[in-house]
C-alpha cells in the first residue's frame, strides 16, 4: 500500500501519523506523539518551536519510508525569517496578551467593514494582522524578510523552500478571500511590506524534496490543507452538501462548506468567518472556545479519570448552570474552574459545587454554543442542513455528541476522530495519483473505511430555547 506521513501540530500536542491506502483499505497509525507546551519568557508567551521541530523529525524517522509528508497546524501564528533564512526568535503564542491594546484600534483605523469585505474573516484579537500590528517597531519585524505560518516554517526547514499554503494564509486577515491572494493594498495600509508575504501554494502542490535533514529514506513534502480545520473538513464523511460540521478539539470550528464567501453585513455582525478550503471551497464557520474549557480544568485538577468524570457529569442535573463559552474571559490559561464559577455567580446562577457539576456546565455550554453556530450558519448562508458531522477529538466524548444532537435538533454523526490526519493523507494521496476524484469521492472513501457513531436528538428543543434565552 502507498504510505504518507501526516504531521499534525495541535495546540497542546503534536503527532506524526502514517496513512496507508490500497485495495479498499485506509489505515492510520500514530507513530509518534510529542508535547506542545508553551513557554513564558520575559512576560511573553511563546511556542517552543524547536521542540516541535525535534518531535517532527523523530516522528518522521520512526515512520519508515513514506511517499510524501504533509504538514498541518493551528492558524494565525508565525515565525519571522531574516534575509538569510534564520528564524528571528520563537513564535509568539496566540493566547499571549500582546494584541489586547492594539487590535481594536487597528481594526478601526483600517475599517471593520473594509476588512470583512476583503478578507471575510471573523474578528479575533489574535488574528495575524493584529499580531503584526503589536510587533510594529520591534527589531525582529524590522529585520524580517519573510513571514511563515507554522506549517510553512516546518516545510521550509524540511525543504529549504519558502511559500505559504492558502488555507492557512486565509486565516491571517491579510488575504483577499475573493481574489484568493494576498490583500496587497490592505497589507500596505497596515504599514507592512508586501515582500514579507511569500508566494502562495494550494493543497496538492509539490513543495520540494526533503534535504539537509537526517532521515533514513528519501521523501518530499506536499502542500495539504495546512490549517488543521481545512484538512479535517476534507475528512468529514459527508454524503451530499446538506451538512454542517464541527471540528472539535481545543477549539470547536462550527460551520458549513460553501462554493463562495458570504460577505454580507449580517454575516459580519454575526462574526462569521470565510476561510479557504481544499479545492477552492469556503469554510464558512464560527470559532467556538471548544474543549479548551475542559482541558484547562483537567490540567489544574491533575490525574483524573475522565471517563468516570464524564459519566458523573451525564448524571448531573442539566442546565444547572450554563455560561457563554465564547466569552473572552475564558481565553487565557489558568484557573478555569474558578472563572467558570465566577461567571455563573455574575449571571445569577449557582456556582458548580463539584467537579462533575463543572464538567456538566462545560458540556451544556459547549452544546449551546454549537447550536447557536449551526443555526447562524444556516440562516446566514442559506445552506440547508440535515445532519451535523462532529469530527476530531470531541467525537470520543459521547456526552458532548449527544448534547449537541439534542441542542441542534439534528442527528450528529461522530467520527472520524482522526479527521485532520485523514484529510491530510487524502490530499497527499490524490496528488500522488493513488486516489482520484473530487471532495465527494474522497469523503466516500472515508465513509467506507471508518466507523461512525450516530446520535439522535432526544429532547424537545424548547428546553434549549429557554437556556439560550437565559444565557442571552
Amino acid at each position: 500500500m502507498n504510505a504518507y506521513a501526516a504531521v499534525d501540530l495541535g495546540a497542546s500536542s503534536g503527532r506524526v501519523v502514517v496513512g496507508r491506502l490500497g485495495a479498499g483499505r485506509f489505515d492510520l497509525s500514530t507513530v509518534h506523539r510529542f508535547a506542545n507546551e508553551p513557554v513564558r519568557a520575559s512576560g511573553t508567551l511563546h511556542w517552543d518551536v524547536l521542540s516541535l521541530w525535534a518531535g517532527v523529525l523523530e516522528g518522521l524517522r520512526v515512520a519508515g519510508p513514506v511517499h510524501s509528508v504533509g504538514i498541518d497546524s493551528w492558524a494565525v501564528d508565525y515565525g519571522l525569517l531574516d534575509s538569510r533564512g534564520a528564524l528571528l526568535g520563537n513564535p509568539v503564542h496566540y493566547r499571549d496578551g500582546r494584541t489586547a491594546d492594539v487590535w481594536r484600534a487597528t481594526a478601526e483605523r483600517l475599517g471593520e467593514k473594509r476588512l470583512y469585505a476583503t478578507t471575510g474573516l471573523q474578528q479575533l484579537p489574535f488574528n495575524t494582522l493584529y499580531q503584526l500590528a503589536a510587533a510594529a517597531g520591534s527589531p525582529q519585524l524590522a529585520a524580517a524578510a519573510h513571514m511563515l505560518l507554522i506549517p510553512d516554517l516546518i516545510a521550509y526547514w524540511l525543504t529549504g523552500e519558502i511559500g505559504a499554503e492558502e488555507t492557512n494564509a486565509s486565516t491571517t486577515q491579510l488575504y483577499d478571500v475573493r481574489a484568493r491572494g494576498w490583500a496587497t493594498d490592505l497589507i500596505a495600509d497596515a504599514g507592512l511590506s508586501p515582500d514579507l508575504f511569500p508566494p502562495l501554494r494550494r493543497p496538492g502542490d509539490q513543495i520540494g524534496a526533503v534535504r539537509d535533514v537526517d532521515l533514513p529514506y528519501p521523501t518530499s513534502v506536499v502542500a495539504v490543507g495546512s490549517h488543521d480545520t481545512a484538512s479535517a473538513v476534507v475528512g468529514v464523511p459527508a454524503d451530499g452538501t446538506d451538512f454542517a460540521y464541527i471540528s472539535c478539539g481545543t477549539w470547536s470550528l462550527v460551520g458549513v462548506e460553501l462554493d463562495a464567501p458570504v460577505l454580507t453585513e449580517a454575516s459580519r455582525l454575526a462574526n462569521f468567518t470565510n476561510e479557504g478550503g481544499v479545492d477552492g471551497t469556503i469554510r464558512y464557520l464560527r470559532n467556538v472556545m471548544g474543549l479548551w474549557l475542559l482541558q484547562e480544568c483537567l490540567r489544574s485538577w491533575g490525574a483524573t479519570d475522565l471517563d468516570a468524570l464524564l459519566r458523573a457529569a451525564a448524571a448531573a442535573p442539566a442546565f444547572a448552570a450554563v455560561v457563554d463559552a465564547d466569552d473572552p474571559v475564558f481565553l487565557a490559561p489558568g484557573g478555569m474552574a474558578e472563572r467558570l464559577a465566577a461567571e455563573c455567580r455574575r449571571t445569577g446562577q449557582p456556582a458548580p459545587a463539584s467537579r462533575a457539576a463543572v464538567v456538566r456546565c462545560i458540556m451544556d455550554s459547549l452544546a449551546l454554543a454549537h447550536r447557536r453556530a449551526v443555526r447562524a450558519a444556516v440562516a446566514l448562508s442559506g445552506r440547508d442542513v440535515r445532519v451535523v458531522h462532529l469530527v476530531g477529538g470531541g467525537a470520543r466524548n459521547a456526552l458532548l455528541c449527544q448534547l449537541t444532537a439534542d441542542a441542534c435538533g439534528l442527528p450528529v454523526l461522530a467520527g472520524p476522530v482522526e479527521a485532520t490526519a485523514v484529510g491530510n493523507v487524502l490530499v497527499q494521496a490524490r496528488a500522488a495519483g493513488a486516489v482520484r476524484g473530487d471532495l465527494a469521492s474522497l469523503r466516500k472513501l472515508v465513509r467506507e473505511t471508518h466507523e461512525l457513531r450516530r446520535y439522535e436528538p432526544r429532547v424537545d428543543g424548547g428546553a434549549w430555547d429557554e437556556v439560550d434565552g437565559r444565557v442571552g
